[in-house]
């Protein structure tokens, strides 16, 4: 049983959240989730729906996985040194650390991805990587790979990784059957991504 902390701040992106865990959560005798966030009780997200975090960043930090979402919140959550530091001394003591979208940013504020490979959302690309000049980012990639860290494209692009998790956790077979159950058109190649085009990367 591996335990996720899946995080929340205000403004955070719902599918960013919400889609991963979906799939993951579906593991449940593999997998158990807890939202976490600064306080506990209803967040706000982008979109104004509120998730309840169950616990507290106060409570710890030691999560088998430590999930990190985007959204229109980490313009602000970058300068939120306790959050940051919580992130980074999670991740340390992580298995594995996953981010989706600008979650991605996250993580790289708080240095543990300084010199890895990362990705994020094609839309706020340039102004991510203006941000974190010492991560290598990849323009053109669904989610990309590097040691213990996944890091996902925009939004929906999240599915596609903790797919991609799930088969690197489980295997490619136990990925394919939580892609049929959520009759989702699973995106199993990490470099796909048109999006890089779209927003002029490559």
């Amino acid at each position: 049983m591996r335990r996720i902390g899946a995080l929340l701040f205000p403004g955070f992106e719902l599918l960013d959240v919400f889609g991963p865990m979906e799939m993951i959560g579906l593991l449940d005798e593999d997998f158990h989730i807890d939202l976490v966030a600064q306080s506990e009780g209803p967040v706000p997200s982008s979109q104004r729906l509120a998730a309840h975090a169950v616990t507290t960043i106060d409570s710890g930090t030691n999560y088998d996985i430590l999930f990190v979402p985007g959204g229109k919140g980490v313009r602000h959550e970058i300068n939120n040194q306790e959050l940051l530091d919580w992130i980074r001394e999670t991740s340390e003591n992580a298995e594995y650390t996953l981010s989706v979208c600008t979650g991605s940013l996250l993580l790289a504020k708080t240095g543990i991805l300084n010199g890895r490979r990362a990705t994020t959302n094609k839309a706020a690309f340039s102004w991510v990587v203006d941000q974190a000049p010492n991560v290598e980012w990849v323009r053109k990639a669904r989610w990309v790979e590097d040691g213990p860290f996944m890091t996902s494209s925009g939004v929906s692009a999240g599915m596609d990784m903790a797919l991609g998790a799930i088969a690197k956790m489980k295997d490619i077979e136990t990925a394919e059957k939580v892609a049929e159950i959520c009759e989702y058109t699973w995106h199993r190649d990490s470099h796909w991504d048109p999006f890089a085009k779209i927003h002029g990367l490559v």
